[in-house]
């Protein structure tokens, strides 16, 4: 069985030539990554196939499954250069790669991502929901974009916004989407910003946590080491977790190498045997 990281993110040529192009936000200066909510430096190298092959080599994985993370604030343009140029890399990648589209359903594409907070627009979202259900296609919930605050430090969107955005959506599917799409496949990032934390904290408030639990809703531990997947097994149990490492952007071999400390009965259910249901 194939092993799976399902958080990466891959820039093909196609969007880094688009981004160079512009004059206007967002735009890429160099290797200087310009958007409204801030400027980055980004390692446009690790963006190519040869060295993505190269990282799944390292870390002993078959397949790493890709998307556009919405945190780069991208018009209708050049969100199809990225549609147009992944699956050429896709094509290009001996079966290592898969993608998922960026807000919409696309035929050859494992399934949609979307940024977190669109799951607080129910009407909005529904068309999309209903198009990845029929076609057994996933869903993947990931933080939008945020801004660092006057006088805060970088790390601040990345560890208070994000988290914050990922445990509003969590909140809004148990109690908007869950009873509607109880089949679609769905999977948040960085562990639902913290979701097995939080489930003590509902029940104080009346919910009955026995039935959030889905075993259609998974959570991915880009980020996270020992205690808090210690935390989240605890809570969910091994079956809803899957190893995403959220590369390039964040080294993965932390994340991977507390995966593979619980055991290779725990690594293998969580890179392989819930990613090959996810995906199947």
């Amino acid at each position: 069985m194939l092993s799976y990281d399902l958080h990466q993110h891959l820039w093909p040529e196609a969007l880094i030539e688009g981004l160079r192009a512009r004059r206007e936000l967002p735009r890429l200066k160099g290797s200087l990554l310009e958007l409204p909510s801030g400027d980055s430096e980004i390692d446009l190298a690790a963006h190519t196939l040869e060295a993505r092959l190269a990282l799944l080599d390292r870390d002993e994985i078959d397949v790493a499954v890709v998307s556009l993370p919405p945190t780069l604030e991208l018009d209708e343009e050049l969100v199809e250069a990225y549609h147009e140029g992944i699956a050429e890399v896709v094509d290009a990648s001996g079966g290592r790669l898969r993608a998922l589209a960026s807000g919409s359903f696309r035929e050859g594409f494992a399934g949609s991502c979307v940024p977190a907070w669109d799951l607080a627009g129910l009407v909005a979202l529904e068309p999309l929901l209903g198009e990845l259900e029929r076609h057994g296609s996933l869903l993947f919930v990931h933080p939008g974009p945020a801004a660092v605050p006057a006088d805060g430090p970088e790390w601040w969107p990345a560890v208070v916004d994000y988290t914050t955005q990922m445990q509003a959506a969590y909140a809004a599917w148990i109690a908007l989407y869950a009873d509607r799409w109880p089949d679609l496949r769905v999977v948040f990032a960085i562990l639902a910003g913290g979701a097995p934390f939080q489930l003590e904290r509902l029940a104080s408030r009346g919910v009955d946590t026995r039935g959030v639990v889905r075993p259609n809703v998974f959570l991915d531990t880009a980020s996270y080491g020992e205690r808090a997947l210690e935390l989240s097994l605890a809570t969910y149990g091994v079956a809803q977790l899957v190893y995403g490492s959220d590369a390039p952007v964040i080294d993965s071999e932390p994340t991977l190498r507390s995966i593979r400390g619980f055991g290779q009965a725990v690594a293998d259910v969580v890179c392989r045997e819930n990613p090959a249901r996810l995906l199947q």
